[in-house]
């Protein structure tokens, strides 16, 4: 089954961790991944740029509305996404737990759904 790992942070905490403190955290995730897709369970993931970075678009009575910035006002904002294909939920959640931002932040586990919808 395959899940999404969300991994929601504080964008102004990251903002505070040392440029090595950084690369010590993608260097875990780079390991993690790597670990994941000898096992065939990685399907892809990347960091993502800062909410600051993102447009978001609406449409509202046929009109294309975009706006700067994330469609939440939030403290924590995505960061970055991991797509694993495991046996179970409980398989992800331990994935999941072995993000190293997951120290920090919160990594939102969900069902990727395949197909129509039902």
């Amino acid at each position: 089954m395959k899940y999404m790992l969300l991994i929601c942070r504080d964008e102004q905490a990251w903002d505070t961790l040392s440029v090595t403190e950084r690369q010590q955290i993608y260097a875990e995730t780079l390991e993690l991944s790597e670990e994941l897709s000898a096992r065939g369970q990685y399907l892809g993931g990347f960091p993502l740029h800062p909410s600051s970075a993102a447009t978001s678009v609406r449409v509202r009575d046929g009109k294309r509305l975009v706006t700067d910035g994330p469609f939440a006002e939030t403290r924590e904002q995505l960061g970055g996404y991991m797509l694993i294909d495991v046996k179970d939920l409980d398989e992800a959640l331990d994935i999941a737990a072995r993000i190293p931002l997951a120290r920090t932040a919160t990594v939102e586990v969900r069902p990727v759904r395949e197909g129509p919808p039902n």
